[in-house]
Protein backbone atom coordinates (compact mmCIF):
# COMPACT_ATOMS: atom_id res chain seq x y z
CA UNK A 1 0.00 0.00 0.00
CA UNK A 2 2.98 1.75 0.29
CA UNK A 3 2.73 2.52 -3.44
CA UNK A 4 -0.47 3.80 -3.76
CA UNK A 5 -2.07 6.87 -2.49
CA UNK A 6 -4.54 6.88 0.47
CA UNK A 7 -7.52 7.84 -2.12
CA UNK A 8 -6.63 5.05 -4.94
CA UNK A 9 -9.47 3.09 -5.80
CA UNK A 10 -9.03 -0.70 -4.96
CA UNK A 11 -11.37 -3.76 -5.13
CA UNK A 12 -13.28 -5.31 -2.00
CA UNK A 13 -16.88 -6.87 -1.96
CA UNK A 14 -20.10 -5.39 -0.60
CA UNK A 15 -20.57 -7.58 2.00
CA UNK A 16 -16.85 -6.04 3.75
CA UNK A 17 -17.84 -2.69 2.63
CA UNK A 18 -21.07 -2.92 4.48
CA UNK A 19 -19.61 -4.73 7.58
CA UNK A 20 -21.36 -8.38 7.11
CA UNK A 21 -18.00 -9.77 5.98
CA UNK A 22 -14.36 -9.21 7.07
CA UNK A 23 -10.96 -8.89 5.27
CA UNK A 24 -9.50 -12.59 5.41
CA UNK A 25 -7.58 -12.41 1.75
CA UNK A 26 -5.48 -9.60 0.66
CA UNK A 27 -3.95 -9.49 -3.34
CA UNK A 28 -1.37 -7.15 -4.69
CA UNK A 29 -1.35 -7.52 -8.31
CA UNK A 30 1.10 -7.20 -10.08
CA UNK A 31 0.35 -6.24 -13.73
CA UNK A 32 -1.10 -2.75 -12.25
CA UNK A 33 -0.27 -2.57 -8.42
CA UNK A 34 -3.61 -2.60 -7.60
CA UNK A 35 -4.82 -3.66 -4.07
CA UNK A 36 -8.00 -6.54 -3.24
CA UNK A 37 -8.97 -6.57 -0.21
CA UNK A 38 -11.99 -9.99 -0.05
CA UNK A 39 -12.65 -13.01 2.30
CA UNK A 40 -11.82 -16.60 1.41
CA UNK A 41 -15.26 -17.21 -0.30
CA UNK A 42 -14.69 -17.45 -3.56
CA UNK A 43 -15.50 -14.05 -4.68
CA UNK A 44 -18.85 -13.57 -7.54
CA UNK A 45 -18.69 -10.16 -9.93
CA UNK A 46 -21.71 -9.02 -8.74
CA UNK A 47 -20.16 -8.25 -5.08
CA UNK A 48 -17.35 -6.42 -6.53
CA UNK A 49 -17.49 -2.84 -4.73
CA UNK A 50 -14.65 -0.08 -5.55
CA UNK A 51 -13.83 1.93 -2.92
CA UNK A 52 -10.60 3.97 -1.84
CA UNK A 53 -7.50 2.61 -0.25
CA UNK A 54 -8.46 5.24 2.75
CA UNK A 55 -11.91 3.40 3.19
CA UNK A 56 -10.44 -0.18 3.33
CA UNK A 57 -8.09 1.25 6.53
CA UNK A 58 -10.73 2.63 7.92
CA UNK A 59 -12.87 -1.08 8.65
CA UNK A 60 -9.78 -3.07 8.96
CA UNK A 61 -6.74 -1.25 10.78
CA UNK A 62 -4.47 -4.45 11.11
CA UNK A 63 -4.50 -4.38 6.07
CA UNK A 64 -1.57 -1.97 7.40
CA UNK A 65 0.63 -4.63 8.71
CA UNK A 66 0.90 -5.57 4.54
CA UNK A 67 1.67 -2.38 3.45
CA UNK A 68 5.06 -4.25 2.57
CA UNK A 69 3.76 -6.98 0.26
CA UNK A 70 5.33 -6.70 -3.16
CA UNK A 71 3.03 -6.69 -6.52
CA UNK A 72 2.28 -10.55 -7.32
CA UNK A 73 1.72 -11.50 -3.50
CA UNK A 74 -1.30 -12.05 -1.47
CA UNK A 75 -2.12 -12.51 2.29
CA UNK A 76 -3.93 -14.78 3.66
CA UNK A 77 -5.37 -15.62 7.38
CA UNK A 78 -8.09 -17.86 8.66
CA UNK A 79 -9.99 -15.21 10.84
CA UNK A 80 -9.87 -11.65 12.12
CA UNK A 81 -8.00 -13.40 15.47
CA UNK A 82 -5.32 -15.01 13.42
CA UNK A 83 -1.90 -14.01 12.06
CA UNK A 84 -1.76 -12.89 8.66
CA UNK A 85 0.35 -15.82 6.06
CA UNK A 86 2.04 -14.19 2.98
CA UNK A 87 2.94 -15.80 -0.43
CA UNK A 88 4.06 -15.08 -3.80
CA UNK A 89 0.66 -15.74 -6.31
CA UNK A 90 0.32 -18.02 -7.92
Amino acid sequence: MVDQPRNCAVISLRQIVFGIAPILHVVHDEDDHGWQFLNLDDAREEDASVVTLEEIVKLDPTVLALADIPPGWRAWRKSVTHEWNREPKE
